[in-house]
């Protein structure tokens, strides 16, 4: 082989591999800058009657019950409620996404809540195809409505409604009416879809986002404000009161935490000692790596058994406003 090309073939190796190093690093900066928070899960709601909330999310939003059961000490003990030892506990999907649950614990009320006026895990927002249809479908239903279906700020193509249930809980259904193959919204595979924005409230939105960044890598977007009616209304304000607010992403697509600022009128969520908080109780996420995340968990995390965990390691935390927060690993601890 002459010189020459000896030089050449030198060359072409040398740029082979500086372009698998560069595609290295690329990969390498897409994986530091990824969410830690993958996917909704579950979202959690304390409730005095199951069987109230089994009747209405399956007569009027499709949501079947996919598991019952007591719920483990050990796991009470993890969300920092150990009196939820023992408790009845329902879980229930949509057929259009079988897998992301709301779960239902038996748990005593508290008198004088109202919704939208305390700290913590505040709405549930929900997928749909058609909420105008859906709504009138809803019309006979036991579920109160606070906002009927109207297009959604700065969003004109997105289209909701919003209800509060048997519990207290707010429940937001929505749907993308435009361009659903460029929308930010998920598919919704159905009349009823799944979770895909938790809503979560205190009384300093920089903190509460700042909060929600750090310990788990999320985009830091602009705060804005604007008149949310239904706050407004909810905390008695003026009806003009501009209110902060701002979402971020998680890792998988239609994954998105809404976090809202409240007004001075707001307090902590009410929680009776040694119970889960009342309503929207907790917000269950998938993660990669459990011990990856520098976060101080209520109990060191452990295999989880049931339908919503399926030998995956959990913990849960608690976040700035009080708020719950349980993890689970993506894939099934070794065994």
């Amino acid at each position: 082989m002459t010189a020459g090309r000896v030089f050449l073939r030198s060359i072409a190796t040398l740029a082979l591999a500086g372009v698998a190093t560069l595609s290295t690093l690329v990969g390498q900066a897409a994986e530091a800058a990824r969410p830690a928070l993958e996917s909704f899960k579950i979202a959690t709601i304390a409730a005095a009657d199951l069987g109230e909330i089994e009747r209405r999310y399956g007569r009027w939003i499709d949501y079947k019950v996919r598991e019952r059961g007591k719920v483990p000490r050990d796991l009470a003990r993890s969300w920092g409620a150990p009196k939820a030892a023992g408790r009845d506990y329902i879980l229930l999907s949509s057929d259009a996404a079988p897998e992301v649950f709301i779960r239902v614990v038996r748990t005593p009320g508290v008198k004088g809540y109202e919704p939208l006026t305390t700290h913590g895990w505040n709405a549930i927002e929900i997928i749909v195809d058609d909420p105008d249809a859906l709504f009138t479908s809803m019309a006979p239903s036991p579920f109160t409505v606070i906002g009927e279906p109207a297009p959604l700020g700065s969003y004109p193509t997105i289209r909701a409604f919003q209800v509060v249930g048997s519990a207290s809980e707010v429940l937001y259904l929505t749907a993308e009416t435009g361009d659903r193959s460029k929308s930010i919204l998920p598919d919704p595979n159905g009349r009823v879809g799944r979770i895909f924005i938790m809503v979560v409230a205190g009384p300093d939105i920089h903190a509460l986002q700042g909060w929600y960044v750090d310990k788990f890598n999320l985009p830091k977007n602009p705060v804005r404000e604007r008149p949310l009616k239904l706050l407004t209304r909810a905390q008695n304000l003026a009806p003009d009161r501009a209110m902060p607010i701002v979402t971020a992403r998680l890792a998988e697509h239609g994954n998105l935490i809404e976090f809202d600022g409240y007004s001075e009128s707001t307090t902590p969520r009410p929680r009776r000692k040694g119970e889960l908080p009342h309503a929207i109780a907790m917000t269950s996420f998938i993660v990669r790596d459990l011990d990856a995340l520098k976060l101080e968990y209520i109990t060191p995390p452990a295999v989880r058994s049931g339908l919503a965990y399926q030998g995956r390691r959990a913990a849960t935390v608690v976040g700035p406003a009080g708020e719950l927060i349980e993890l689970i690993e993506a894939s099934a601890a070794p065994r």
